[in-house]
C-alpha cells in the first residue's frame, strides 16, 4: 500500500512538473502560442467549414439580398444573397492552397538556387544572383500583375506570380546562410575527406539552414495573402462565383453604403490571418535563433 502511495505521488510531481515547464515554456514563447493559435484557427475554420457553415457559399437567395448579421446569417448576405459567413469560411480553403503552394513553389525553387550559388565558382554565383537582382528591381505586386497580365487571370496563374516574385527571397536567404556555414569546420573536413558536393549540400548545408527557411516562410506567408488578396480585388486573381476573400471585398466596395458587411468580414479574416502569421514567424525567429 505505502509503494502504491509513493508511486502514485511520484506521478503527480511528474504530472505538475510537466504542467509547470509547458507553463514556464508558454509564457516565455508568447508570440509561437498566440500566432500558432490564430493561424491554427483559420485552419480549424477551413477543414470543418462543411459543418459550420450555415449554407452553401455559392447558394444564392434573391429575395434575401444585403442583409444584415442574424441568427440565420450571422455575417449578413451579399448582394445575391450568398451567406457571407459560409463564403468567408471556404475562402480560407483558397487562402490556405494559396499559401502552401505559392510558398512551397518558392521555396522548392529558390533554396535550391541559393545554395548552389553559394557553393558554385564565383562566376555561376554572380549569374545566378543577377537574375535575382533583375526580379528585385520590380516591386513584387508590380512584377505579379505583369505576370498574370501574361499568363491570364485565374487562381493558378495568381499563384504561380506570387512564387516567381518571392523565389529572390529564398534565393538570397538561402545562398547568405551556404557562405557563412561553408567556411565551418565540420563542412571543411567533410570537404576534406572527398565526401561529394550534393552530400554536402544536402546533408551539411541545408538541414543547418532548415530553420531561418522556416522562419522566413511563416513570414511570407502573409505578404502571400495579402498579394492574393490584392490582385484578386484588382480582378487579377480568383474569378467569380468562388469565394476568395480578396475578391469578395472587391465585391462589396460598390455596396459600402448599403452594406458595409460585404466587404468587413473577409477584411477582418485577412486581418488575422496575416496578422496570426507575421507573429508566429517572430516567435519561431526567436526560438530559433542560436543566440538566445
Amino acid at each position: 500500500m505505502a509503494l502504491q502511495t509513493d508511486a502514485e505521488t511520484t506521478m503527480r510531481r511528474s504530472w505538475a512538473q510537466t504542467l509547470c515547464r509547458t507553463a514556464y515554456w508558454a509564457m516565455a514563447h508568447r508570440s509561437i502560442i498566440i500566432g500558432a493559435g490564430l493561424v491554427g484557427l483559420i485552419v480549424l475554420a477551413a477543414i470543418l467549414a462543411p459543418f459550420i457553415a450555415p449554407t452553401d457559399p455559392y447558394e444564392q437567395d434573391l429575395l434575401s439580398t444585403m442583409m444584415s448579421p442574424s441568427w440565420a446569417h450571422p455575417f449578413g448576405t451579399d448582394d445575391n444573397g450568398r451567406d457571407i459567413l459560409a463564403r468567408v469560411l471556404y475562402g480560407a480553403r483558397i487562402s490556405l492552397l494559396e499559401v502552401v503552394l505559392s510558398v512551397g513553389l518558392s521555396v522548392f525553387v529558390g533554396v535550391p538556387l541559393g545554395i548552389f550559388a553559394g557553393m558554385a565558382s564565383r562566376m555561376a554565383d554572380q549569374a545566378i544572383m543577377w537574375v535575382m537582382d533583375i526580379l528585385f528591381a520590380f516591386p513584387g505586386i508590380v512584377l505579379a500583375i505583369l505576370i498574370v497580365s501574361v499568363l491570364g487571370s485565374s487562381l493558378m496563374n495568381l499563384m504561380i506570380a506570387i512564387a516567381i516574385f518571392s523565389v529572390p527571397v529564398y534565393a538570397r536567404l538561402s545562398r547568405n546562410l551556404t557562405l557563412g556555414l561553408k567556411s565551418m569546420e565540420y563542412v571543411e573536413a567533410a570537404v576534406s575527406l572527398g565526401i561529394s558536393r550534393r552530400r554536402i549540400m544536402t546533408h551539411y548545408i541545408l538541414r543547418n539552414a532548415v530553420g531561418p527557411i522556416i522562419v522566413q516562410s511563416t513570414l511570407t506567408a502573409g505578404t502571400v495573402i495579402l498579394s492574393a488578396a490584392s490582385l484578386s480585388f484588382l480582378g487579377l486573381g480568383a474569378q467569380p462565383p468562388l469565394p476568395e476573400w480578396g475578391a469578395m471585398m472587391s465585391d462589396g466596395r460598390n455596396y459600402l453604403g448599403l452594406n458595409i458587411y460585404m466587404s468587413l468580414f473577409p477584411g477582418l479574416a485577412i486581418m488575422v490571418t496575416v496578422l496570426g502569421f507575421n507573429i508566429l514567424g517572430d516567435g519561431l525567429r526567436d526560438l530559433l535563433d542560436p543566440r538566445q
